[in-house]
């Protein structure tokens, strides 16, 4: 049985979505307060979190920014909020998934059970990701160390969540080369590019802003149109 943690103050939608989704296997622990459900989640250790926007306390886009630097289990904003503008912010706070709550149950309940096989499959024993082994890299005044996990930028220090290292690290140790979607999910979760997924180009957006890369014309982490994304080596000298 999986758990999800849905942070939702409307207590008859918590009600409905709980005992929906109670009917296939899901354990679902409602939490009516934004400002507690950081804590709730932590203390829970669920499977998937569903958090509505609109919340008490804290909303639920700072929520998922503020639980994204902790937690790496996958997000899911439920909302009546139809606006383009918040589905790309809630993909820069770091949430994998946004959905209306008109979505029929049966279409929310297939999107919850996708993104808990890709996590699943992200964590297994056969995913590709490890870093130890390695010393650490450095093109120019870019300094990469992934057993301490720490990124240096002209001596500073730069703050990236694990799966932003982790979207780093995969490009810089093939830097030079084009990395597609496919292959940056495959080798990063364990999971195939299925055409719609934008994850990687947002995580990309996330490591330029960090990275001082322009954003109208990159010139560190490159777009080569129709194919992907280029870490140019020589790029960080300056």
């Amino acid at each position: 049985m999986n758990k999800i943690v849905f942070v939702e103050d409307e207590p008859e939608v918590g009600q409905l979505i709980a005992a929906y989704l109670g009917k296939y296997d899901m354990d679902v622990v409602v939490e009516p307060r934004g400002d507690r459900g950081e804590e709730v989640v932590l203390r829970e250790k669920p499977d998937l979190v569903l958090l509505d926007i609109m919340l008490p306390g804290k909303d639920g886009m700072t929520l998922c920014r503020d639980l994204r630097a902790k937690w790496e289990g996958p997000i899911v904003l439920l909302t009546s909020l139809d606006s383009d503008m918040n589905h790309i912010l809630s993909l820069e706070m770091g949430a994998n998934d946004y959905i209306l709550k008109t979505t029929p149950p049966a279409v929310l309940l297939a999107r919850l059970r996708l993104h808990l096989r890709q996590h699943a499959a992200s964590g297994s024993e056969t995913s590709p990701v490890s870093l130890t082994p390695h010393k650490a890299m450095r093109f120019g005044t870019l300094s990469i160390d992934p057993v301490n996990r720490q990124v240096l930028l002209a001596g500073a220090e730069v703050a990236l969540s694990t799966a932003d290292f982790d979207l780093l690290w995969e490009l810089a140790t093939h830097a030079g080369q084009i990395m597609d979607r496919d292959a940056l999910l495959k080798n990063l979760r364990g999971v195939s590019y299925d055409g719609m997924d934008r994850s990687v180009d947002v995580a990309i957006s996330r490591l330029r802003k960090k990275l001082l890369d322009n954003a109208t014309e990159p010139f560190r982490i490159k777009t080569v149109r129709n194919k992907g994304y280029l870490f140019a080596p020589h790029a960080w000298e300056t």
